[in-house]
C-alpha cells in the first residue's frame, strides 16, 4: 500500500476537490504538450500528489485524457449551439456569437482548446476516437453555419462550403493561439477585437469604385 507524503497535500483534501485539480492541471499539460509528449509523473508534480493516486483515480494517463476531454467538448458543443440558435435582428452575426462563445467557455482554461484539438493522440486509441467526436460534432456546426452564410452571399458550391469551413477552424485556432499569447485579454475584449478585424476584412475585401 503506498503512502502519500505530507508534500503531497492530499490529507484532508475532499476527494471531488483533488480531482479537480487533477483535472485542471492535466488540461494545462495536455494542452500545452500534447498528449504523446505529457506524461503522469509531470501532471502529478504539478499538483503535488504522487503518480500512483493519478492511476487509483483515472486508471492510466488516457483515462485521464478522457476525462479532462469530454468536460471540455460538451462545453465547446453547448456554447456553440447555443450561439447559433435563433437571434433577433439585433444581433451581432452569427460568427461573432459564436467566436464570442468559444472565448467564454474557454475562459479559464485557454488550452483546452488543444486538448480536443491534439495531433499526438495514438490512431485508433479510444481518445482518438473520443476526440473525434467531438471535432465532428463542430465540423457540422460549422459546415452549417458557413452554408447559410454562403448562401445568403449567392453561392451553393458546395466545395467553397467545405473550404470555408476549414477555414474557420483554422481561425479559431489562431485566435485561442494568439489569445494564450496574451492572457491579459479577458474574452470580451477578444469578442470586440474580432468585431473590429472582421469589419476591417470587409473593408479591405469589399469591391473598389471603378467609376473613377
Amino acid at each position: 500500500m503506498t503512502t502519500l507524503s505530507s508534500k503531497a497535500g492530499t490529507k484532508g483534501v475532499p476527494r471531488a476537490d483533488r480531482e479537480q485539480q487533477i483535472l485542471a492541471a492535466a488540461t494545462e499539460e495536455f494542452g500545452r504538450h500534447g498528449y504523446e509528449a505529457t506524461t503522469v509523473a509531470a501532471i502529478a508534480a504539478r499538483v503535488g500528489v504522487t503518480k500512483p493516486l493519478l492511476h487509483q483515480y483515472f486508471g492510466s494517463k488516457e483515462g485521464l485524457y478522457l476525462a479532462c476531454l469530454d468536460p471540455i467538448g460538451d462545453r465547446l458543443l453547448d456554447a456553440i449551439r447555443t450561439a447559433m440558435a435563433g437571434h433577433d435582428a439585433a444581433a451581432p452575426p452569427t460568427p461573432l456569437r459564436v467566436l464570442d462563445a468559444l472565448f467564454t467557455a474557454l475562459d479559464g482554461q485557454r488550452r483546452a482548446w488543444f486538448v480536443l484539438y491534439d495531433p499526438t493522440l495514438p490512431p485508433g486509441s479510444d481518445a482518438a476516437q473520443r476526440a473525434a467526436h467531438y471535432r465532428d460534432a463542430i465540423d457540422g456546426l460549422a459546415a452549417t453555419g458557413t452554408a447559410e452564410l454562403l448562401h445568403t452571399a449567392g453561392t451553393t458550391d458546395p466545395l467553397d462550403a467545405d473550404a470555408l469551413k476549414h477555414a474557420w477552424r483554422g481561425l479559431c485556432t489562431a485566435l485561442v493561439r494568439w489569445w494564450i499569447d496574451h492572457p491579459d485579454q479577458s474574452p470580451e475584449a477578444m469578442t470586440r477585437r474580432c468585431t473590429r478585424l472582421i469589419e476591417a476584412a470587409h473593408t479591405i475585401f469589399a469591391p473598389g469604385d471603378d467609376t473613377t
